[in-house]
């Protein structure tokens, strides 16, 4: 079994930090091994699709599949749609194919709670693009339901913000003290196995210090698993993303610092490579002789008149850390991501809660 713990990963470098202005990052990418190969391939994105597929299949042998109108691989709207106005049997193959997805995520969610850093996590926030989906929230409550009967003390729940903008908006967690006392926006990416997003957070401290009511304020995707670009056309389409984000920002008003929060994924190092954990973005950026920050710096050397400060970490962290303002209740936290992989961080918060009675984990389950 592969671990790779915050410890691991540049605790103490500037990218991949173990030490947060709020929180500390525990662990991050694990990669947990058994027969079958990564844990986490039972509780992707196309894992579910799969539980469909199958499903399908053994109804299309009697000549019964209800989705055979609908194309071999339904989209998630399609399969929303399904649930709430298809017919009985179309929505009771979709609710088969959740709940076979479900008792995966559970079994996932079962393994990772053996692990040390997770041992003490009270709470999961569940992100990704599959979060986003009626599917992805029926299954992520049926797997909470299926721990929690179980004996497990463990609150599963969405991520509160769209799949599109959590990766964005926990870039304001990984930025310096200095930048709140002077501007009220900063630059955040988004990088995924099948999307780039480059946009815009708008901090809005003036209705939350501790930035529970930051937002996107704009945005741009690129689907580049659509194109299939090498490497350095991937890095070349991000610097022109990056461009106009902060040209379009400084036209409307915002005060932008001259900071850019990268989310990646992957085991970063302190100085901006990326160990192993790449492998399904465009080309190579795993190669010693490639670093994401060095290249987002020269694409972006200035924000305003001052030199441009960039900061990475892991995407499963950055996208947990949007949910730090409403994880002031628990001392210890999770994030799981469902996309193209299983991203996965565990954060012990700084301050502690409360008047908060201990909560653990009351049952070691074999799985």
């Amino acid at each position: 079994m592969a671990v790779a713990t915050a410890s691991k990963a540049s605790a103490n470098g500037p990218h991949g930090a173990q030490e947060l202005p709020s929180v500390v990052v525990t662990s991050y990418n694990l990669e947990i091994r058994d027969a079958d190969g990564f844990l986490g391939d039972k509780a992707s994105r196309s894992a579910f699709m799969d539980h469909l597929a199958e499903l399908r299949g053994h109804l299309a042998e009697a000549g019964e599949d209800p989705l055979a109108d609908a194309g071999k691989t339904p989209s998630k709207s399609e399969l929303d749609k399904l649930i709430t106005e298809g017919s009985a049997r179309e929505a009771a193959l979709v609710l088969s194919a959740v709940e076979r997805f479900a008792q995966s995520l559970a079994f996932v969610i079962r393994r990772f709670l053996r692990q040390k850093a997770w041992s003490p996590v009270e709470r999961i926030v569940v992100g990704g693009g599959f979060r986003q989906s009626r599917i992805g929230e029926l299954a992520i409550a049926r797997a909470g339901i299926i721990l929690q009967t179980e004996g497990f003390a463990v609150e599963l729940m969405p991520v509160r913000h769209h799949s599109d903008e959590a990766g964005l908006v926990g870039s304001a967690h990984l930025a310096p003290k200095w930048i709140f006392e002077a501007y009220d926006s900063l630059v955040a990416v988004d990088i995924g196995g099948s999307n780039i997003r480059a946009g815009i957070v708008e901090l809005r401290q003036d209705k939350a210090p501790d930035l529970s009511k930051a937002r996107v304020w704009e945005t741009e995707l690129w689907r580049h698993a659509d194109e299939e670009p090498s490497r350095e056309e991937a890095v070349k389409r991000l610097g022109k993303m990056l461009r106009e984000q902060i040209k379009h920002a400084e036209k409307g008003g915002l005060r932008v610092a001259p900071f850019i929060g990268v989310g990646c994924p992957g085991l970063i190092e302190a100085d901006g490579a990326i160990d192993r954990g790449a492998q399904n973005l465009p080309g190579n950026w795993s190669s010693s002789r490639f670093n994401l920050v060095e290249n987002i710096r020269e694409m972006a050397p200035e924000i305003g008149e001052h030199a441009t400060v960039v900061a990475m970490h892991n995407d499963a962290v950055v996208q947990g850390l949007s949910e730090l303002p409403f994880m002031q209740d628990v001392e210890h936290w999770a994030v799981l991501t469902i996309g193209t992989g299983l991203g996965n961080a565990s954060f012990e918060n700084r301050v502690k809660p409360k008047d908060k009675g201990k909560s653990k984990n009351s049952k070691d389950k074999k799985d």
